[in-house]
């Protein structure tokens, strides 16, 4: 489930593969890019904002993707891809070759017209024009918005999937559904969401407990109908809408106490 900090370190690699060296192969395997060669230009960069990936090549050429739940990028050295339908691109080098697979979005984009991708993004979590200030300000424009909701909304903070938004609040002692105008404190939740992403950008895996045991990464996320680890009340889980459909959230009952209902 690839949330900011995997897309951060997807682009890295793929950055350390590709950019400086010319394009031996280009093949796109979805029908609109079919006829697009890439061949001979060199990759300038690689960067992620947000979730999205951004490869910029010679000639102000962008290849935007996005891997949504199931997506990646596998770099290997040179030789024959395998035999494999789920690989929409090969980018390849005389050094190495980039596969992405079950890329949930896959487009081509004059480098200058990235805006039209990426320009809808609230701050970048992992960015290096992080702002907290905008994040919270942006946050606090929906204040009767189910915290949880708007923790996913990528036109508020970019980088946030449903495992950090269940142990955030979680970490934060927040309900998933306290509207926004209830919670005390958006700017330390902002801070803890920076520092879980940035904790976690150099590895696989989203460590929130500081346990790197397997089964141990998470304080509620996966955990429903199991004890709590801080009070050993059963962890409850529930739908909850988000701008991409409903999504699976978790918390616990105690810890994270259901707001009051407004008086009548």
């Amino acid at each position: 489930m690839p949330e900011g900090d995997v897309v951060w370190l997807t682009a890295r690699r793929l950055d350390e593969a590709l950019t400086g060296r010319p394009l031996t192969r280009s093949d796109f395997r979805v029908p609109k890019l079919a006829t697009t060669d890439l061949r001979g230009r060199p990759v300038m960069e690689v960067l992620a904002r947000g979730k999205h990936l951004l490869i910029r090549v010679g000639g102000g050429l962008t290849v935007h993707s996005h891997l949504l739940m199931e997506g990646s990028w596998r770099i290997r050295r040179p030789g024959a891809p395998p035999s494999d339908h789920r690989i929409r691109v090969i980018l390849a080098n005389a050094e190495w070759q980039a596969l992405g697979y079950s890329l949930g979005v896959l487009e081509l984009l004059r480098t200058s017209d990235e805006g039209r991708a990426v320009g809808h993004l609230g701050p970048d979590l992992l960015g290096p024009d992080w702002n907290p200030s905008e994040a919270v300000r942006r946050l606090a424009e929906e204040p009767d918005r189910a915290i949880g909701e708007a923790l996913l909304d990528q036109t508020r903070l970019a980088g946030i999937g449903n495992v950090y938004k269940a142990e955030i609040l979680f970490l934060r002692g927040v309900h998933p559904w306290t509207p926004i105008r209830d919670v005390t404190d958006l700017a330390a939740m902002a801070e803890l969401a920076h520092r879980l992403l940035v904790a976690n950008k150099e590895r696989y895996g989203h460590i929130t407990t500081g346990d790197l045991r397997r089964g141990h990464e998470h304080w509620v996320y996966g955990r429903a109908g199991r004890p709590c680890r801080r009070c050993r009340t059963r962890i409850q889980r529930a739908d909850q809408a988000s701008d991409v459909g409903n999504r699976v959230t978790y918390w616990c009952p105690r810890c994270q106490p259901a707001p009051a209902a407004p008086e009548a």
